[in-house]
C-alpha cells in the first residue's frame, strides 16, 4: 500500500516524506514550482500539477494509494491579496479534483495541511479550535473552504480527514539534508539569517508599538520536524478508523520579532542589523497556539521545541547554500 503526498517537494512537505519513508512506500506529487527534485529523499517522485486530472488518474489507477496526504498549495498572504484567483483556483478547485479522484478510487483518508491563518484577528490566547472562524485573506479563506469541503465529504461519501492548522514553520531536518529555500525569502527567521550571511544588508522589523512585551509581534514557532510527525501521527490514526478531527499545530509559547532576532545574533555569533519599520495591515500582535487537543487524542508532543535548537538547525541548513549548492 502506498501513501500519496501531494506537494511533498516542498519545504514542509519533505520533512514529512522522510518521516514516512522508514513506514510505509510514499509517492511524491510535485509540479516543482516552489519545490525541489533534491529534497524528495526517497519513494517515488512524480513531476506533475494537482489540476491534471489525466495525470492523477493514472497515479490512482496504477498504484494501491491507500492515503492521501494533501501539502501542495499556495502560501504568500501578501500575494493572495493581490491575486486572489489564484488560490481559490490552486487550493481549492485543484483540492476538490483530488477530493474526487479519491472517491472514484475508494480512498478513504487524508490528512490535509492548513493554516492558522482561518482564524484571522484572534479574539483569545492562546487560540484553541473552537476559536471563530475569521480569515482577514484569500490564503486563509482557501484552506478553511477546503476545510468545508471535507466534511462535507465526510457526510455524503464518509471520507475520513484530519485537518492540520499550523502555526510558524520554522527549522530543518537536524541531519542537514533539508530546510527552507524559498524564492522569494518571506519568513523571518531564514530572512535574519540571511543578514548573518551577508546575503541581506539588515532584517526590518514592522511595528515596534504593538502592546506586547518589547512592542514588537509575538508568534509562535513549531519545529518542521515536529510538524512532520503531527502528519504521521494523524495518518496512522485515520488508518486505525478515527473520526475526522481538526487540530492545532504550535508550541504553545510566543516569541517577539526581537528575542528571535537576538536569538539568531547568539546562536551564529554575527552581528544582525535590524531597522524599525511602520506596521504592516493585518499583521496581529500576537499568534499563540493551544496544541492541547492534538497532544490528547494523538499523544503528539514537540520534541524539538525551544526557539534556539529551532535556528541552530535551520543555520547548520542555511550555512550550506540551500539545495542550490547541493
Amino acid at each position: 500500500m502506498s501513501i500519496l503526498v501531494t506537494g511533498g517537494a516542498g519545504y514542509i512537505g519533505s520533512h514529512v516524506v522522510k518521516t514516512l519513508l522508514n513506514k510505509f512506500d510514499v509517492i511524491t506529487l510535485d509540479n516543482l514550482n516552489k519545490g525541489y527534485e533534491k529534497a524528495v529523499l526517497g519513494g517515488r517522485l512524480i513531476k506533475g500539477d494537482l489540476g491534471d486530472k489525466k495525470l492523477l488518474k493514472k497515479i490512482f489507477e496504477n498504484n494501491n494509494i491507500e492515503a492521501v496526504i494533501h501539502l501542495a498549495a499556495d502560501s504568500l498572504v501578501g500575494e493572495s491579496m493581490k491575486n486572489p484567483a489564484k488560490y481559490y483556483h490552486n487550493n481549492l478547485d485543484k483540492s476538490i479534483k483530488l477530493l474526487e479522484m479519491m472517491v472514484e478510487y475508494n480512498i478513504k483518508n487524508i490528512v490535509f495541511s492548513s493554516t492558522a491563518a482561518v482564524y484571522g484577528e484572534p479574539q483569545k490566547i492562546p487560540i484553541t479550535e473552537e476559536h471563530p472562524i475569521c480569515p482577514s485573506n484569500p490564503y486563509g479563506e482557501s484552506k478553511y473552504f477546503f476545510e468545508k469541503v471535507m466534511e462535507r465529504y465526510d457526510k455524503i461519501f464518509d471520507l475520513k480527514y484530519i485537518s492540520l492548522r499550523y502555526f510558524n514553520a520554522a527549522g530543518a531536518d537536524p541531519a542537514g539534508e533539508i530546510g527552507e529555500d524559498h524564492k522569494p525569502e518571506t519568513h523571518l527567521i531564514p530572512l535574519i539569517l540571511d543578514v548573518a550571511l551577508n546575503k541581506r544588508e539588515k532584517i526590518f522589523i514592522f511595528g515596534t508599538d504593538y502592546s506586547t512585551r518589547d512592542g514588537t509581534c509575538v508568534r509562535d514557532y513549531i519545529h518542521v520536524n515536529d510538524l512532520a510527525t503531527a502528519h504521521l501521527l494523524a495518518l496512522r490514526a485515520l488508518m486505525q478508523g478515527k473520526e475526522s478531527s481538526i487540530y492545532n499545530l504550535g508550541n504553545g509559547q510566543g516569541y517577539t520579532v526581537r528575542e528571535v532576532i537576538e536569538t539568531v545574533r547568539r546562536v551564529t555569533n554575527r552581528n544582525i542589523i535590524a531597522e524599525k519599520a511602520k506596521r504592516r495591515p493585518g499583521d496581529p500582535a500576537r499568534l499563540i497556539a493551544s496544541s492541547q487537543k492534538i497532544k490528547e487524542e494523538l499523544n503528539w508532543s514537540a520534541n524539538l521545541p525551544d526557539l534556539d535548537t529551532i535556528i541552530e538547525t535551520a543555520w547548520h541548513w542555511h550555512k550550506k547554500g540551500g539545495f542550490d549548492k547541493k
